[in-house]
């Protein structure tokens, strides 16, 4: 890296990368030309964004209900979209026909070839739906062109219900994604709040809260989360037991936060900016959070960014146990307690491989960019 000071007066304010200028940089702009240049890091943003994208837009880009049944087709294999039909552009999945074996007694699905199913982009969906809960479409993003009685496309097969895996996994995406946002920004807010106040006030106060997360982090965690899982009624809505999962998934996360903004406090709390702040007349909180978190914010989005995949494999963890969240919610966890079936398994592998799949794209993604973000978020390392 060039050393800025060692340079004539006259090249200092035009120090030039990427066309861009650095020498009057601020925090926000370093933050971004450092990011940038971890590769794996950007390619895993985009696969985030992706993801989000597609949970958001559940009800458009599923092509069927996802609590749909079909009796005909229960375990049904997955079936390849091809592009040609002879020799010309024409998308479209070959109808499965059903036979029985004789010898194991078990339905067996193949491929007929005289029987086409075309496919296609932004069709009419079966039903009307509700896109983001209050906009009414009837369009997807794409499925059967002319569905006719009998006709099926499954993308990643069907469960032992006939239901389509494809369509589950899209919509498992909303709230097992969306567990991990809440939960860190659960997280978020104690561990910034609780966190400042032991390390900025020091004294008793810290004592007390460090000794309060050390016996939360003395408790195992898994034991903890199932024995409040367990304590949630059956009866309760939907809509109330997710909440409860969210925050009993956040229980423990906020501790580790705690302690690395109370580090950061204690060794920001006697500097220059800080004293001449309390001399101006600024409280301790309007302290706290107009001077000493934004000196560390992009720490801090790093350090929540490799949370949130904990918080998606807790949630996974408990509904894989039968503890957590329950049908008729999806989530990926749900979808995983669903094959846990040994014969299920045996006959349809996809129940397993489809939700896992997308359970490992999205930790590994986010925590290739936790990696960058914290590499970036790093003041000793080089811009150049």
């Amino acid at each position: 890296m060039t050393d800025i000071t060692q340079l004539p007066p006259e090249a200092g304010p035009s120090l030039n990368l990427h066309g861009k200028d650095i020498a009057v940089a601020g925090q926000w702009r370093l933050f971004w030309l450092k990011f940038k240049k971890h590769r794996i890091a950007l390619v895993s943003l985009v696969v985030i964004i992706f993801m989000y994208l597609v949970a958001v837009f559940a009800d458009f880009v599923a092509p069927f209900d996802p609590n749909a049944t079909n009796a005909r087709f229960t375990y049904a294999p997955p079936q390849g979209i091809s592009l040609l039909l002879d020799g010309t552009f024409r998308p479209h999945v070959r109808q499965l026909k059903m036979t029985l074996n004789t010898e194991s007694m078990r339905r067996e699905f193949v491929p007929d070839p005289a029987k086409p199913v075309s496919v296609g982009f932004f069709v009419r969906a079966a039903q009307p739906y509700n896109l983001l809960g209050f906009i009414p479409m009837q369009t997807k993003l794409f499925g059967l062109t002319d569905p006719m009685p009998g006709d099926s496309m499954y993308i990643f097969g069907a469960d032992r219900l006939g239901r389509d895996i494809f369509s589950r996994v899209v919509h498992g995406a909303q709230i097992s994604l969306s567990i991990g946002l809440v939960g860190v920004f659960m997280s978020l807010i104690l561990g910034v709040t609780i966190g400042g106040i032991s390390g900025f006030c020091g004294g008793w106060a810290d004592i007390a809260i460090q000794r309060f997360i050390e016996l939360l982090r003395s408790i195992p965690t898994i034991p903890l989360w199932m024995g409040m899982a367990a304590a949630i009624p059956v009866g309760w809505p939907p809509l109330r037991t997710y909440f409860v999962i969210t925050l009993i998934v956040s229980l423990i996360g906020w501790t580790s936060l705690a302690r690395e903004v109370r580090g950061k406090f204690l060794s920001l709390r006697n500097e220059d900016f800080v004293i001449a702040a309390r001399l101006d007349g600024m409280s301790e909180i309007g302290i706290i959070f107009n001077h000493l978190v934004p000196s560390f914010a992009s720490h801090i989005i790093a350090t929540l960014t490799l949370a949130i995949p904990s918080m998606i494999l807790a949630e996974t963890a408990l509904s894989f146990l039968g503890i957590g969240l329950q049908p008729p919610i999806i989530s990926w966890g749900v979808l995983l307690q669903e094959a846990q079936n040994i014969r299920a398994v045996a006959q349809a592998p996809w129940l397993l491989f489809t939700p896992a799949a997308a359970i490992v794209i999205s930790v590994l993604s986010l925590n290739f960019l936790g990696d960058g973000l914290r590499d970036a978020a790093d003041p000793y390392e080089s811009v150049s």
